[in-house]
């Protein structure tokens, strides 16, 4: 996993609306990068509406926030539009990212082992380099705790 203090692996991914989003090219403004395993599922629904609600106060704080989970452009116009939310979502089927964060993980369900992406936050900072970082997040105050540490940047 990227530690704090590293250079934020750039990727260009594409979006849900059709665009694409490169990382380093929303320099200098802060970058909430947030990886959930699936659209429209309990947890990531929850987070995806905090992370929005407090959109404007990321905004004014200068960071952008993007979420990533291995679901298409396709399923993320559904996820969005269904929830109306505003935050960028990109896919990353291939799971490149996903890896080259490390939050591709092996996963436990009802003793059945499989692959998944493991609930993780990066901050990044103007210059690229993570700021922050969690893993295995919790939704309840996540968005709020990021929040906060964008503040202090």
């Amino acid at each position: 996993m990227p530690q704090v203090g590293d250079m934020a692996p750039d990727f260009t991914l594409p979006r849900d609306g059709g665009s694409e989003i490169t990382l380093s090219a929303m320099r200098p403004k802060a970058v909430v990068l947030y990886f959930y395993p699936k659209d429209d599922t309990s947890g990531c629904t929850k987070e995806a509406i905090a992370f929005t609600g407090l959109g404007a106060e990321f905004e004014a704080a200068g960071a952008v926030v993007v979420g990533v989970s291995k679901d298409s452009v396709a399923k993320h116009d559904k996820f969005v539009a269904k929830h109306d939310l505003g935050v960028a979502l990109v896919s990353d089927e291939a799971s490149d990212v996903c890896e080259r964060y490390d939050v591709w993980k092996e996963k436990s369900m009802y003793g059945k082992k499989y692959m998944g992406i493991e609930r993780s936050t990066f901050l990044i900072d103007g210059e690229g380099r993570i700021a922050r970082a969690w893993e295995k997040v919790k939704v309840p105050g996540h968005a709020e705790e990021v929040l906060e540490a964008v503040r202090s940047l």
